[in-house]
Parts: structure tokens; sequence; C-alpha cells
């Protein structure tokens, strides 16, 4: 037991704190300096934390495909864009007019061009007409229209003439110079039989095609289709012989001993280099860039966006914020900061008045936070995605912390992540509105979770009014009722229930991540069939049939004052499972005659029943209850008196006046005290149920006078001072307590002796 300067102390603090006594256990933690600190760090780091996720140097865009803009979007500064689809179709032009590149083989000319000189020097070599090879020389005789050769003497005049202008070394090397000059042109361009573009589009009388020896391709040069054709190139050869060779006698024959023999073709197209020379075409051409001015349309009012409009929305938008340390994204950072922090300042301030011991424990402080960090982080990437799956992130963090904790918590965080979220620019007025709704709706709805189908039920609500209310903010916004509008509405619907089916996989780790207990849990934790009840059954039925009497009554009192009662139930059936351990020495378990304290001292009696409650939070904790139920196992005594022995203690030092003082403390139990109205609950029906059974005419009034005796003594012992239960609801539970024991131990009819026939 505290003394009396402990006493004052406590009473100095909570004096301090403007704070019920009921709160001084649960903040006690935040007195210290140190501990404040650490608690304002971690906010302040959740803050900083989730002002960046939400990207304050650079808005979102609050525009989607699809969206039909009720005015029209003009552009608040000057800016260039760089028109992405210009310039693909100049790159692609530049490539398809780039030229094909052949590669030139010289060799077949200069082959030709020996053949040549050594026919003509056979020719020239023959004294008379008659020696001259006929069949060589018929190939330089011009034929006329029908293709007949002209007559011998004909032919005779013209060998001679042809002959007289090639005899000699001299003549025959100036011969060789004329010629290899009228196929220099013909050797560097070379020869093409037809022109077949691949790409298509391009005639070929202004074409052009990149033609490049092979024995040096770098020395590539540019030439026209159509001189290289080899008609062209045949025409090109007359006029060149008839300049170079100057006398038409041989020029002519010449020519018509080469029409016929010049190759087909001596450019072979080379596909690698030419997509090689397209390559360079297209990435030497620059990017088209578009002008923008301050008032110019960017989107027309009425017409849904395209992907383009929002890529140059944009590019509009991150010239109007500019680059990171422009004062427009500086200011932004600074609100969206302290935005953060607020937030979180109004999250810590909640707790400090409504959860002390969520805010005592920085664990758990901080468990919370990333919780939200992480939902706020996961809501403002899915925003900026195509699907728009904000809704499930938001979902699922409104429904966990009302599940953990309390659903006004729950409302405050989400709501807070709501309105963050929202200063990304995703989300306009209604879309705020429609997530706001959502969650809460959510939430509200979630209440005490009985079965599996409950989560899903509110999730299959909720999407109802998520539809709705996407409707109702697309039609607020000004956007048609049209197909876009309700496809957005029902994947909105659709997310929703997606989280309430996620939330209802992942409430087992919802439950043991976060210590707490549904109703669902509850239920399956009450199962008579539980190993401890089951042993508590057969080693000592009469505390079991105690702790289901304590159950019935502990519940109709929980639930009169708005606490849970399956919680309470379900802590009365644990809550002494300790004395299975030491079953006889504890009344309900004891035959008439058989009182195993009559042999024992009032101190070893008190240590024996002062010990259930540690061997039931022992035996609880090998058997993995919850926490919840194991506070109920330690709390449900309190500090109170053992008054039986106590009194027998003090007789005997009456009778014997030189034994030890009798000290109260030692005939106390341990604690601690009720710290919620569940446990404190439970403290009454236990005592109450204990001490009306031992009534032998139960009447109404006696009970009723027994139950007020046992709740006076817990109040003037302290016993609820740390629960936060009011007078008022003491009364109710007093009164609930004693319609509920009235109906158990009420007053029966005594039946006469049945008679034998």
């Amino acid at each position: 037991m505290p003394n009396a300067a402990q006493k004052t102390k406590r009473s100095q603090r909570v004096a301090a704190l403007k704070l019920p006594p009921g709160h001084l256990r649960r903040t006690a933690a935040l007195l210290r300096r140190e501990d404040v600190l650490a608690r304002v760090g971690v906010f302040l780091a959740a803050a900083v934390v989730m002002s960046l996720v939400v990207h304050p140097w650079f808005p979102s865009l609050p525009y989607r495909i699809g969206y039909v803009p009720p005015r029209d979007i003009t552009a608040r500064v000057a800016f260039e864009r760089i028109n992405h689809q210009k310039t693909l179709e100049a790159r692609e032009l530049a490539r398809r007019g780039s030229p094909l590149v052949y590669d030139q083989d010289p060799e077949p000319l200069r082959r030709l061009r020996e053949l040549l000189r050594h026919t003509v020097v056979e020719l020239s070599n023959a004294a008379t007409f008659s020696e001259v090879n006929q069949e060589k020389w018929q190939d330089f005789v011009p034929r006329a229209a029908d293709g007949s050769l002209p007559g011998r003497e004909q032919q005779e005049e013209l060998f001679e003439r042809f002959r007289e202008h090639l005899a000699g070394q001299d003549k025959l090397d100036l011969f060789d110079a004329a010629v290899a000059k009228s196929f220099s042109d013909m050797e560097q361009r070379g020869l093409l039989d037809k022109f077949e573009n691949p790409g298509g589009g391009v005639n070929q009388e202004v074409a052009e095609i990149r033609v490049r020896p092979i024995a040096a391709p770098e020395k590539w040069q540019l030439v026209k289709v159509r001189d290289v054709l080899v008609g062209n190139e045949a025409n090109a050869l007359k006029t060149a012989l008839s300049a170079n060779l100057v006398n038409e006698s041989v020029a002519g024959p010449v020519f018509n001993w080469l029409k016929s023999r010049l190759p087909a073709t001596t450019l072979t197209y080379n596909e690698e280099a030419t997509h090689q020379v397209s390559q360079a075409a297209a990435e030497a051409v620059k990017q088209v860039v578009d002008q923008y001015t301050p008032g110019q349309v960017l989107a027309l009012a009425g017409e849904p966006l395209t992907q383009v409009q929002i890529d140059l929305l944009q590019t509009e938008r991150a010239a109007t914020f500019g680059t990171p340390l422009s004062w427009p994204i500086v200011n932004r950072t600074l609100v969206v900061l302290g935005m953060a922090v607020a937030m979180c300042g109004l999250w810590a301030y909640y707790l400090f008045r409504r959860e002390p011991d969520l805010l005592a424990s920085l664990p758990r402080c901080a468990v919370l936070l990333a919780l939200a960090a992480t939902a706020l982080t996961l809501a403002s990437l899915m925003s900026a995605d195509p699907w728009r799956a904000e809704m499930i992130p938001l979902l699922l963090l409104g429904m966990t912390v009302a599940i953990a904790y309390r659903p006004e918590l729950a409302l405050v965080v989400s709501i807070s992540i709501c309105a963050l979220l929202a200063t990304t620019g995703q989300h306009s007025t209604g879309g705020f509105g429609l997530l706001t709704g959502t969650v809460v709706v959510a939430v509200l709805l979630l209440g005490r979770i009985r079965s599996r189908s409950k989560l899903i039920q509110v999730g299959l609500a909720a999407a109802v009014v998520a539809f709705l209310l996407t409707i109702g903010a697309g039609v607020l916004d000004e956007q048609p009722l049209d197909r876009p509008l309700l496809e957005l509405a029902a994947r909105h619907a659709l997310w929703t229930c997606v989280a309430g089916f996620l939330i209802t996989g992942l409430l087992p780790f919802v439950e043991r991540a976060f210590g707490v207990l549904t109703d669902l849990s509850l239920l399956e934790l009450g199962d008579v069939a539980h190993p401890l009840l089951q042993e508590l059954v057969r080693r000592a039925p009469g505390t079991y049939n105690h702790s289901i009497n304590v159950a019935a009554v502990a519940e109709a009192a929980a639930e009169t004052i708005g606490v849970r009662g399956l919680l309470v139930r379900v802590g009365a059936y644990f809550h002494d499972i300790g004395k299975m351990l030491k079953p006889n020495y504890f009344v309900e378990n004891q035959s008439k005659d058989d009182n195993r304290h009559d042999s024992l001292v009032p101190t070893m009696s008190t240590l024996i029943i002062i010990a259930h409650i540690k061997d039931g939070a022992d035996l609880a904790r090998q058997h993995r209850l919850p926490q919840q139920i194991i506070d109920f196992i330690e709390q449900h005594h309190g500090t109170t008196l053992v008054e039986y022995f106590y009194q027998r203690a003090s007789r005997q030092k009456e009778a014997n006046p030189d034994s030890s003082e009798v000290e109260e403390t030692a005939f106390r139990y341990p604690g601690p005290k009720p710290q919620t109205k569940e446990a404190g609950v439970l403290m009454l029906a236990d005592a109450a149920e204990s001490a009306c059974r031992t009534l032998v005419e139960p009447t109404p009034a006696r009970i009723e006078a027994v139950i007020e005796e046992i709740t006076r003594k817990r109040l003037l012992d302290g016993q609820f001072d740390e629960c936060d239960l009011t007078l008022e609801q003491v009364r109710r539970v007093q009164e609930s307590m004693v319609k509920s024991v009235t109906a158990v131990y009420h007053g029966r009819v005594k039946y006469p002796d049945q008679q034998t026939a």
C-alpha cells in the first residue's frame, strides 16, 4: 500500500495534469522530460515523412484521362514543350527520305576496257580487210534499222578509216586514254539495271542513292538514280566517246561494240549500311518544340481529356511551379509540412486526452504513426496510377485503427490522412469528400465484429456509399453522367469491396500485431471446450459453476453502462482458473465438514487464497491467453482485503496480546486495481455472486443489501480509482446485479413430500 507521502505526491501530479485520477497510471510516463521529448520527436519525424510522401515540391495534376473540364483550361505561364508526335513524324520522314546505299564494283567495267583494247589491237594489226576476223569486226559495224549489215565495200571502207586512226603504238595509247576517260564517270557511279525503293513513294527521276566503292567505302558519293540506270549511262558513254575520241570513225564503231557488252549492274544494295544511314538521318533531326503563351487554351471545355492533353497539362504545371527551389515550391512545402505537423499534433492531443495508455507506450505510438505513413504512401502512389485504387489503403487504415483502438481515433487519423492526401492535387473538393465519406461510413458501420461476414458486409455497404458519392462528386464537378463517370464510380465501389475482403483475411494478423480482441475472437475463446475450462470443470467444479454465474451477472451489468459485455463474460470464465491448483482450499469446492483452513494460521490461509491470482496468470500465459484476459485474472480482486482471515487474525491477537501485530497489508491482494471499466464490473460481480450464494434465505431485499454493502466497501477502499467508473455507472451496475443475482438465487416454493402409492 502507498504511504501518505506517495499519496500526496500522486495527488499533486493529478492536479497539475487536470486529469481524473484514473489517468494517472497511464500518463505517468509523460511526466518525465525525456519521455516527452521522445514522443515529440516521434510525432515530428512522422510529420516530416508524411509531408514528403505527398510530394509537396511538385503537386500532382488533378485531372485524369476522360475528365471533362467544365471550362477551358488555359496556360498560366509561357512555356515550351517538345512535340514528340511531330518529332517522331519528322524523324520518320528523314528516315524514309535518306538515300539507299549501294556498293560499287568497277572491276567488270575495267575488264570490259581491257577486252576492248585487246580486240582493237587485234583488228588494227590486220594488213588488209581480208585478214580481219569478220566475226569480231561485225560487232563494230553499225547496223541498219532492220538490223542488217552494210555491204562489203562499205565495211572495208569503214575498216580502213578505223585502222588508220589506230595504227601505231602512239595512237593506241591515245585511244586507251580516251576510253578510260569516257569510262571514268561510269566506273565511279556504277550501273544499275532497275531501281526498287523499299520505302516507296520516291520517283526514280529525282531519287538519290549513296554509292561507295568496295575498295574505299568511306569515299562515297551521292548520285541520282537516273544517272546510273543502264540506258542513261549508255547514252552518256556514247557522248563521252564522241567527245574524247574526236573521230567519229572510231567513236561510232567502239560504241557499237560496247553497248551490247555493258554489264547489267555493277551496284549492290547494302541493307545494313542503308539502315545505319537512315538512323543517322533520323537522329540528326532536332526535336520539334511547340511554344505556348499565357492564356493560350490547352484543353477545351466539354471535351474529354486525352493522354496528349494530360501530358501537355503536366508540362504546364511543371513550368508554373518551376524548380524545386522556386518560391511556389518552397511555400507549398512549408504549407504541407505545417499541415502535417498540425495533424500529428492533433493526434497527440487526442491521445493525451482519450488514449493515455497508447501515448504512454512509445512503441505503440510508433506503430500507429508508421501505419498511417504507410497508408498515406500507398494511397499517394495509387492516386497517381490510372487504376486509382487509393481507396484500399485508406479503408484498411481506418478499419485497422478502429479495430485496434477506437472508432473515434480511426476517424481522426483517417480524415487527417485524407486531408493531407488532397494536397497532392489528385483530388478536388469532391474527391476529398468521397474518400472521407467512404472511410467514415466504413468505420461507423464496423462496430463489434461478431462474425467473419461482418467485415465483408461493411465493405459492401461502404461500396454503395462510394458509388453514390463518386457520382455526386462528379455531378458537382460538372461532369456528364455518362459511361466514364459510371465506370469510375464502379471502380471505387470495387476497391471498397476489395478492402472489406482484405481486412477480413488480415483480421487475425491485426489482432496479433496490436494485441486486441474482437468479439469474433472472444466467441472462439469463450468456447466451453477450451482446455483450461475443461480442466477447471474436472478439478474445481464448484469454481467453474461460480465462474459461469459470475459471467452471466457481469455481462448483463456491463451492457447497462455500454462497455463490452462479451469481453467481461469471457474474462469471468477464466478469472479464477488459478483455483484449480488447490481447489479444496476454496469454499465453493469444499464439502460441508471439510475446511482445510481450520488447521492453518490466518496468514498461511491468506497466502494460499491470494496465490490463486498469480497461479491463474501463469496458467493463462502458458496457454497463451490474450493479455486482456490475463488482466481480468490479475485485477478482479484489486488490492482488496481478505476480510475473513484478517478478522480471524485480529480475534486471535485480542485473545493473545503477546502475539505479533496484525498488519493489514499482509491480508490484501497484490493488485493492481482494475484498470478498465470491464475489470471493475467483474470485481463487483465476483464479490456479489460469492457473497449472495452464502445467504440462507436469499430474498431480494437481502441480496440488494449485500450487493450495496459490497459496492460501498469497494468505493471507500478506492478500488475504482483507476478504471474511470463514475458513480452513476456504479449505481447502474449495482441495480443490474441485484436483478441478475435475484434471478439466480431467488427463493423457491417448498413442495410437500411426494406420497407413495
